[in-house]
């Protein structure tokens, strides 16, 4: 049995004690305690819903704790906005990002940033010379005047890390901040990661992606239901241990069932073309897993968009056996009504089965919900609570719910896992592979090759809007998919 490490009081750069926070009925934080040193990676773990996102937003100042104390170098800190958070060094990456869409970069950059000194007149030029080293630094090769909202959400995320370089924290929090990054852009933030630990930041790491979190992180702290189970050291610590704190039991690891595909064409796709595709061809059997790779911007989302109806196209022909289903990768923007139920987000597809008459029937909503909610493992305190007191985990729940009830004949996820962890994470593997022995055919895109080589039959790699590449995921590698997606050698295409 692990030995966790017991809370000191010395040489602390942060700590939170008898943290609580309730939302109605719901206790979010029931006492979670936490300390962070100086320089170090702390990684903040546990299953959607034990209260990592509220701690981390109680501690950069966007939700108020209940009670509870935080010490700052030792000192009691009153963290009531994100300005308090940022006069004492702490800035945070949100998992659901907080950009200002129909801003432009250098905006969402400089916007309530106390390093930069505002005018009466708005500076563009001031703006450029401030944004650049920063947007230099993650990789994101734009200009500062460009709108937020024309980013691919992998590129908004790298934008939400330079505007917390741009602040000069020594604390930042980074809620899954590779959640919706490809290889290339992760490796990025890894050395991002290393570099301001050498500079002696101190990094909060919430994540689900335990390799990232042995990779990159000096010790883990454990929460279950709100409290916290323990903290420990990564190197002297292994990853089942780990998972066993979180989830307060063994977790079985299930394994990809044999592939149900048959020869049966569903969907056929000839030369697609939109405003970011550029004759994109391929077909889609029966029971078929199609696992999407690609680096960020590469056309995965955009595919289906095209797909779904929601992008023009341009040129190309697109013929399904069926309906088709999309569902979008960023859940808070595009999937998902926020103030809405949760038993509202998830019947919304399927009004007619549940009204009589042009009138809703809410024992109706409840009795087509409860099979789907069990079978994902949704977690809520009530289906008439909001959506957006939901953990993101919860929430792509809610997201996948809806089309579990459609039961579409094609469905194109486009990354379901993000945000979710590691024993959900396995609620979704086994969904995917049972709507593929039903028969179903999906269409998957996931940041996380090994996610994509484990689920899938066949991958299709993207590459600036074009299919380079197709290979059988049995004979495919991660060396063999980043190579064919970054265009560094020329891929041997299969199947």
């Amino acid at each position: 049995m692990v030995q966790a490490t017991p809370f000191s009081y010395n040489g602390f750069l942060l700590r939170a004690d008898g943290i609580r926070k309730s939302y109605g009925g719901v206790q979010a934080l029931k006492g979670a305690s936490f300390e962070l040193r100086a320089g170090e990676v702390h990684a903040l773990v546990g299953e959607n819903g034990a209260g990592k996102s509220t701690l981390a937003r109680i501690l950069a100042g966007s939700t108020r704790a209940d009670s509870g104390a935080i010490l700052r170098d030792g000192r009691v800190a009153r963290i009531q906005s994100p300005l308090d958070a940022q006069r004492l060094g702490i800035g945070i990456i949100y998992q659901e990002l907080d950009l200002f869409p129909h801003l432009t970069v250098g905006e969402n950059i400089v916007a309530g940033n106390l390093h930069f000194r505002e005018g009466a007149l708005v500076r563009f030029g001031a703006i450029e010379r401030f944004c650049r080293p920063f947007l230099a630094q993650v990789g994101l090769n734009c200009p500062a005047d460009r709108l937020a909202e024309s980013l691919s959400i992998g590129q908004q995320q790298m934008l939400a890390i330079a505007r917390a370089l741009s602040m000069d924290a020594r604390i930042i929090l980074m809620d899954e901040p590779t959640s919706s990054l490809f290889d290339d852009a992760a490796e990025r933030l890894f050395t991002l990661i290393a570099g301001l630990k050498r500079r002696g930041v101190s990094v909060v790491y919430v994540s689900h992606k335990m390799d990232e979190i042995f990779r990159v992180c000096d010790r883990a702290t454990v929460l279950r239901d709100g409290e916290t189970v323990g903290t420990v050291e990564i190197a002297s610590t292994p990853v089942d241990a780990i998972i066993r704190m979180m989830v307060g039991r063994d977790l079985e690891f299930a394994g990809r069932a044999a592939s149900a595909t048959s020869r049966e064409v569903v969907l056929s796709v000839d030369n697609l073309a939109t405003e970011k595709l550029k004759g994109v061809s391929f077909e889609l059997r029966r029971g078929e897993v199609l696992g999407i790779a690609g680096l960020v911007g590469s056309g995965r989302s955009e595919l289906g968009a095209a797909l779904a109806g929601l992008d023009r196209v341009i040129a190309g022909t697109v013929q399904a056996r069926g309906t088709i289903g999309l569902a979008p990768e960023d859940r808070r923007t595009e999937g998902l009504f926020m103030q809405m139920s949760v038993l509202e987000n998830s019947t919304m597809g399927v009004l007619r089965r549940v009204s009589r008459g042009g009138f809703m029937g809410r024992a109706a909503e409840r009795r087509a919900l409860a099979p789907v909610s069990a079978r994902l493992a949704l977690r809520c305190s009530s289906p008439d609570a909001p959506v957006s007191q939901l953990s993101g985990g919860n929430q792509q729940k809610v997201l996948l719910a809806r089309w579990l009830l459609v039961n579409p004949d094609i469905l194109f996820l486009d990354d379901p896992t993000r945000g979710i962890d590691v024993g959900a994470k396995q609620d979704i593997y086994r969904m995917i592979g049972e709507l593929a022995a039903a028969g179903k055919a999906i269409l998957l895109v996931s940041s996380e090759l090994p996610e994509l080589l484990r689920l899938s039959d066949r991958i299709l790699v993207l590459h600036e809007g074009r299919a380079v590449a197709r290979y059988d995921a049995r004979e495919a590698t991660q060396e063999l998919i980043m190579a064919a997606a970054t265009a560094a050698s020329p891929p041997e295409a299969r199947a």
